[in-house]
């Protein structure tokens, strides 16, 4: 009992003291991770208000930040949220026709959330949001759905990933804060994503020029099978955005949708990972699950 209290002791002050030291050991330890690992269920908790098509989560402390979508009135939220599943607040973000948050980041300042029209090959107006006050501010805008954002705090560079993600972007950000080459021609700020395994849905910033990213793939056997989905997590090198690390997850929801299939928040835990998991639209579910990686 004394060994798992200062476990979490240790994890504990990492996380308040050195968040990038914090990220680091979250890419190392998902570096130990295979299809063998075993996902233990910590808890279920009911999401205690409509959440419409939730998209990327991060977690400060214990508040979690959600990014969704309200297709059917075309409105995008940001919702902050308490581990008992209340609502503390609601941030409406986007204008007109771009209204869909996608995977969101935190940088220990600032999140960045993307949104963008609710179609391939489109445009986005990237925000910072403040999570204390819960305001937005307009970082930039881009002539391409960014349905993924993060920012690489080692190199102040900003990392996008579009529909599918089958398409990477990288910008600068100058000493102001400011984006430098917001107003480049897309194609020449953008490479390829070489892996086809994955449509990433949620990245995260993980320290050594490594981002994590969450997603799914889905299949057929023939066009009138059903669907099945495979969810997983990748940790993506930025120099060239290619996969260091690959892994399936292999936990699905009683409806049988996979964990990864939307917002993601991993964190180091007693035994080596904790994951936060947010499948389900409108009636949702915080799944919380603990893997070993020692």
């Amino acid at each position: 009992m004394l060994a798992t209290v200062t476990a979490f002791t240790a994890i504990a002050v990492a996380l308040s003291a050195a968040p990038s030291d914090t990220r680091s050991i979250v890419a190392e330890r998902v570096l130990k991770l295979t299809r063998d690992s075993s996902w233990t269920l910590v808890a279920s908790v009911p999401v205690k208000f409509r959440t419409y098509h939730p998209q990327g989560m991060v977690k400060i402390g214990e508040t979690i930040f959600i990014s969704s979508v309200d297709a059917g009135e075309g409105v995008g939220h940001v919702f902050k949220i308490d581990m008992a599943g209340n609502l503390i607040a609601d941030l409406r973000v986007g204008e007109g026709t771009i209204y869909h948050p996608g995977g969101i980041d935190y940088d220990g300042t600032h999140i960045w959330v993307p949104v963008a029209e609710y179609r391939p090959d489109s445009r986005s107006i990237v925000y910072r949001v403040e999570p204390d006050a819960m305001k937005a501010t307009e970082s930039f805008r881009f002539a391409d759905h960014i349905g993924a954002i993060i920012h690489n705090t080692d190199d102040n560079t900003l990392h996008g990933v579009s529909w599918g993600s089958r398409r990477f972007y990288r910008w600068t950000l100058g000493n102001d804060g400011r984006v430098t080459n917001a107003a480049a021609p897309p194609d020449t700020l953008r490479t390829l994503n070489s892996s086809h395994y994955l449509d990433y849905q949620d990245c995260k910033y993980v320290g050594g020029r490594r981002m994590l990213c969450t997603g799914v793939t889905e299949m057929r056997q023939t066009p009138d099978a059903p669907l099945f989905r495979l969810g997983g997590i990748d940790l993506v090198d930025l120099a060239d955005g290619r996969p260091l690390h690959q892994v399936p997850v292999l936990l699905w929801t009683a409806g049988g949708l996979d964990m990864t299939h939307n917002p993601v928040w991993i964190e180091p835990s007693a035994m080596g990972l904790r994951g936060y998991f947010m499948p389900e639209d409108d009636t949702s579910t915080l799944y919380i699950y603990d893997v070993e990686t020692n």
